[in-house]
């Protein structure tokens, strides 16, 4: 059995209800304004620990209360937080989240702390060995994912990478992973940019998932109340899954499964 080690951003959501999406320059009420816990790269070490594989973060939080708090929850939780890093001076990373009627979400953020994850985040990956998954996003700097990619494989490690933010890597970056996972909006982008990787797995929504000629369907969900998450909750447990042993079709309805739980209530973690 192997371990997850996801090195990625903590963000803490602030999170507003909106009966639609502003126009630009438009104003638009919305509901009570709630704080929750989120950063794509906590978001998915949470869901690769709940899905049952020993998992750690590696990242940067302020210090501050928000910082502290975080560190707290995620141990709370079974996450490792051994390796998230307290940034003297700095505030950590925060997300303004809009969530209309529907669930579709609108996201800024402000990076805060995981501006500062580099080289010595990154070095975490050249601990990892075979059997373990190293799972990667892009809300940090561009460099860290690529030395910390190019580390774990060369630990005989696997590398997930989220490509969320879409970011135009180097192809023989892309090459390394397996899978490279984007939902559609960022296949579109990905192909564009004309360098497909080998290992490419796309999230389609309530259309399913597709990795190479394997295809697993959505599961069904009653009501979207927040899609805020859902694909950190899919890749997070993806990678559990993969580290665990199981084939890629088992770790890929473990994950759709774990997505349907995440947009059938609010926010991006438990």
């Amino acid at each position: 059995m192997g371990s997850v080690l996801v090195l990625g951003s903590l963000n803490l959501d602030l999170v507003v209800s909106v009966p639609r999406h502003p126009a630009p320059g438009e104003t638009v009420l919305g509901g009570p304004l709630r704080r929750a816990f989120g950063g794509k790269g906590a978001n998915q070490a949470v869901a690769a620990a709940a899905a049952g594989a020993p998992t750690a973060l590696a990242g940067r939080v302020g210090d501050d209360d928000a910082g502290r708090a975080y560190l707290a929850r995620l141990r709370g939780l079974g996450v490792d937080a051994g390796r998230v890093v307290v940034s003297a001076g700095a505030a950590t990373g925060h997300a303004i989240v809009a969530v209309d009627a529907a669930g579709e979400n609108a996201i800024v953020v402000s990076p805060g702390a995981n501006a500062e994850v580099g080289a010595a985040e990154a070095a975490a990956a050249g601990e990892l060995g075979p059997g373990d998954v190293l799972l990667l996003q892009l809300e940090i700097a561009i460099a860290a994912v690529d030395a910390a990619a190019r580390a774990a494989s060369a630990a005989g490690a696997r590398v997930v990478l989220n490509l969320a933010p879409y970011a135009d890597l180097p192809a023989d970056v892309l090459a390394l992973a397996d899978p490279v996972v984007v939902n559609e909006h960022e296949h579109e982008l990905l192909m564009a940019a004309g360098a497909p990787p080998p290992s490419l797995l796309v999230t389609s929504g309530a259309a399913g998932s597709r990795w190479g000629d394997r295809h697993v369907a959505a599961v069904a969900v009653a009501e979207v109340v927040d899609t805020t998450g859902a694909g950190d909750a899919y890749c997070g447990t993806l990678a559990a899954r993969l580290a665990l042993g199981d084939p890629p079709a088992a770790a890929m309805r473990a994950a759709s499964a774990a997505a349907a739980v995440a947009v059938a209530r609010l926010g991006a973690q438990p």
